[in-house]
């Protein structure tokens, strides 16, 4: 399996790109860290602990503390690539996260990013 370069930085470097998209559109910090959580498990100090560490983007999702079984419910293009036809899981993973998190900066409503219906 090919790896991919953006599994080897940390994901501190890539969080405050998902912030900074967030609050463009006028979204919150904590509905970013509510769609982490929702998504991989991460509470408020297990994602601390991640950003603190400079854990890398693979060790972030292969150490996630659970992943949400809805998750497969994502679907849709992200850069181009339709999310549920990326072959490789770690970086379908990622890309699950791209993906909720344009859905936050689009307007979506939290129930709908989170699969609550």
């Amino acid at each position: 399996m090919k790896k991919h370069r953006i599994f080897g930085m940390s994901f501190a470097s890539v969080y405050p790109h998902y912030i900074t998209k967030a609050k463009k559109k006028g979204r919150t910090k904590e509905e970013v860290d509510q769609i982490i959580a929702w998504l991989m498990g991460y509470d408020a100090a297990g994602l601390k602990a991640v950003l603190d560490d400079k854990t890398d983007i693979e060790h972030f999702i292969s150490e996630a503390p659970r992943l949400n079984p809805k998750r497969d419910q994502i679907t849709g293009l992200i850069c181009g690539i339709r999310v549920e036809e990326i072959e490789d899981p770690l970086m379908r993973e990622i890309r699950y996260l791209d993906k909720l998190i344009d859905e936050l900066a689009r307007g979506k409503k939290m129930e709908k990013i989170l699969r609550s219906r």
